[in-house]
């Protein structure tokens, strides 16, 4: 809802002054314009970039439509998990957790929380490393490198993503130039006509040059920026994960543990101490 609010107001603003002006909006629909910079823009995108960043684009901009996947509610459910793996490790040993993390998806503990369930690749990772401490072969030191290797390589990944949509905006403005070049070359095929008729064909340039701006700057380079932040989001629940997994290996009981975790977490979706202590009772 926030892009979309944030899409109409830009337009509303834009073609609204343009409006003010004396403009006529007509003077700027100029379809072989609109397909020369989009077109030209969406295949440069295609070429340079493989089909999984393409995919992985595609479901960004779809994401941030929908808005933010992750509200606090869903850091309090990781945290509540954490303390509850944490808490059985603790009371009945770790081989107690073995088939947990072999079966996530038929543990009791684990299927309290639908939401952290359904993040098959953060599911992913907790079993991966809670299945290293079972094990009982690498201490924090080692665990965390090989977290921050992962974690690394995850954050490359999602931010593919916005990276190959903000490359298209940089180069919106180029192509924005080509259908303006383009136009001017038409115009010089109407030299011998009347000024009208010339003023017409130069201001049908023009309008590429400003749309090509205007889709970089206005929709495009926005976007992008607004992928960039869905994936920091993500990353911060991986983030909060592995300071809880390293702080229960390091010996701590498991509710200092998910406080370890909390403290990881943006000041915009933390619990407090309070909060999250009422929302492990509750799962109880």
């Amino acid at each position: 809802m926030k892009v979309i609010f944030g899409i109409l107001f830009v337009i509303g603003c834009v073609f609204g002054g343009f409006i003010i002006s004396g403009g006529q909006l007509l003077a700027l629909w100029h379809p072989p314009e609109l397909m020369i910079i989009l077109g030209g823009a969406t295949g440069a995108f295609i070429i340079s970039n493989p089909p999984s960043v393409l995919k992985a684009s595609a479901s960004g901009l779809v994401g941030i439509l929908k808005g933010s996947k992750y509200k606090k509610a869903t850091y309090m459910d990781l945290l509540t998990l954490m303390h509850n793996l944490f808490a059985k490790a603790r009371k009945e040993g770790l081989m107690a957790l073995e088939s947990d993390i072999d079966e996530p998806h038929e543990s009791e503990i684990f299927n309290q929380f639908p939401k952290i369930a359904s993040n098959h690749h953060l599911i992913e990772f907790v079993c991966d490393y809670l299945r290293l401490m079972v094990g009982g072969n690498m201490n924090a030191i080692e665990l965390e490198s090989l977290m921050d290797v992962e974690l690394e390589t995850h954050h490359h990944e999602a931010s593919a993503g916005p990276t190959a949509v903000t490359t298209m905006s940089d180069g919106l403005p180029g192509f924005g130039i080509v259908a303006a070049v383009m136009g001017v070359v038409i115009t010089m095929g109407f030299i011998s006509e009347p000024p009208e008729v010339l003023g017409q064909k130069v201001g049908a340039a023009l309008v590429g040059t400003f749309l090509g701006i205007l889709f970089a700057y206005g929709f495009v380079g926005p976007m992008a920026k607004a992928m960039e932040g869905q994936a920091e989001e993500d990353s911060m629940l991986f983030g909060c994960a592995k300071t809880c997994i390293l702080a229960t290996l390091n010996g701590y009981t498991p509710q200092i543990a998910i406080e370890f975790g909390r403290k990881a977490l943006g000041s915009n979706v933390r619990p407090s101490f309070t909060e999250l202590e009422e929302h492990i009772k509750e799962q109880k």
